[in-house]
C-alpha cells in the first residue's frame, strides 16, 4: 500500500435511544463499533457488508457529517475530529462525498451551474465569469454537455444526475471522496460508465477512494482492497484478489458465495445463512456473528465463539487480517 492518507483507528458511532418525558438515555444503536483502517494515496479502498451493519455511517462519520462518539480519524497527518474554525473549512476541500441518490441528493430548486459552482464560491475560489468556466470545464470533464448547466435536476437521467454529483465532488479538487452507493441506483450499463469514469479521475488526479457497495462484483473491479463489515465492525480486510480467491472469515465465505454466475445452468455451492442480522442495541456476546456461523452450527466452533470476548483481528497472510476465533494467525 502507498503512504496512508486516511488513518482510522477504533471508529465508534452510537446513536443515543431516548424514552420518557425527560428524554433519558436508556441504550445506544451501536452502528459503528471499533473500526480501524488505513487507505493510502491514489488507492480505492472497498467497504462492504449486508444492509444495516454500518457502512454508510462510517464514510460520513469520516467527513463528521454524523458525530463520533469514540476513536480517530487522522487525514494527511490532521486529527479530523479536533479540526474547528478555518482549519476545518479547509479540510472539507480535500473530503468529499458522491451520495447513494441521485434524485435527492440534488436541490431541485437550483439549476446545475448553481449545484456545481456552489462549494466555489463558498469557498472564495471563483466567481462570475471564472466560475462559469470552471463549471462547464467540470460538466466537460464528466461527460455532459457545457449548454445544459442552466438546466435543473429534474431535466436529467439518473445517470446524468450522478455525474453532476461527481463533478460537483471534484469542483474542490479533493484528495478523499466517499462513494456511497455511487451507482447502485443507476442501470448496469451507466454503472459501466461511472465506474470507468470514476478510475479516469483517479488516475488523473490522484483521488483515493472509499467504495461503500453491496454489490461484490462492481467492487472487485474497481478496489484494490476490501473491507469486510458486519454489525459495525470489520471481520476480514485483504488485497482484493486474495480476499475474493482465499476468503478467509466465515462471513465473508458466505457473502461470497451468493455472487451469481454468469453461466447458464453452472452450479455454485451457496453459503446460507440461517436467521437475521442480530440487533445493534443488544449485540451477542463473543463473536457477533456466531449465532448465524455456519461453523459454529457444524459443531466446529469454540467455547469463546459464544461466550468470550469479540475476536482479536489477527494477521492471515500478507496484507491479509481477519477477526474470527476459529483462524488462527498464519493460516
Amino acid at each position: 500500500m502507498s503512504e496512508s492518507l486516511l488513518q482510522v483507528n477504533d471508529l465508534k458511532t452510537w446513536f443515543p435511544m431516548k424514552k420518557g418525558l425527560m428524554s433519558r438515555v436508556v441504550g445506544h444503536v451501536k452502528a459503528v463499533d471499533g473500526v480501524s483502517f488505513e487507505i493510502g494515496a491514489g488507492e480505492t479502498l472497498g467497504l462492504v457488508g449486508e444492509s444495516g451493519c454500518g457502512k454508510t455511517t462510517v464514510g460520513r462519520t469520516l467527513l463528521r457529517l454524523i458525530p463520533a462518539t469514540g476513536g480517530t480519524v487522522r487525514f494527511d497527518g490532521k486529527n479530523v475530529f479536533d479540526l474547528k474554525g478555518d482549519p476545518l473549512r479547509a479540510l472539507r476541500r480535500d473530503m468529499q462525498i458522491i451520495f447513494q441518490d441521485p434524485y435527492s441528493s440534488l436541490n431541485p430548486r437550483m439549476d446545475v451551474r448553481s449545484i456545481i459552482g456552489e462549494a466555489l464560491q463558498v469557498h472564495g475560489i471563483a466567481k462570475g465569469q471564472e466560475l462559469e468556466d470552471r463549471v462547464a470545464a467540470l460538466m466537460t470533464r464528466v461527460g455532459l454537455l457545457a449548454e445544459h448547466m442552466r438546466r435543473y435536476p429534474h431535466e436529467f437521467s439518473g445517470g446524468q444526475r450522478q455525474r453532476i454529483g461527481i463533478a460537483r465532488a471534484l469542483a474542490l479538487e479533493p484528495k478523499f471522496i466517499v462513494c456511497d452507493e455511487a451507482v447502485s441506483a443507476l442501470d448496469v450499463s451507466v454503472q459501466a460508465q461511472i465506474l470507468n469514469l470514476l478510475e479516469d479521475l483517479q488516475q488523473e488526479f490522484g483521488i483515493s477512494y472509499l467504495f461503500i457497495s453491496h454489490d461484490l462484483s462492481v467492487v472487485r473491479h474497481i478496489s484494490d482492497r476490501v473491507a469486510v463489515m458486519y454489525l459495525g465492525r470489520i471481520v476480514e480486510l485483504a488485497d482484493v484478489d486474495e480476499l475474493f480467491d482465499n476468503p478467509s472469515h466465515p462471513y465473508t465465505r458466505a457473502l461470497l458465495s451468493a455472487i451469481p454466475v454468469p453461466r447458464p445452468g453452472a452450479k455454485k455451492d451457496r453459503v446460507q445463512l440461517d436467521g437475521d442480522v442480530p440487533n445493534p442495541i443488544d449485540p451477542p456476546t463473543g463473536c457477533h456473528f456466531h449465532p448465524r456461523c455456519p461453523m459454529v452450527k457444524a459443531g466446529e466452533g469454540v467455547p469463546e465463539c459464544s461466550t468470550g470476548a469479540c475476536p482479536e483481528t489477527v494477521t492471515v497472510g500478507p496484507n491479509h487480517f481477519a477477526a474470527c476465533h476459529l483462524i488462527q494467525p498464519g493460516t
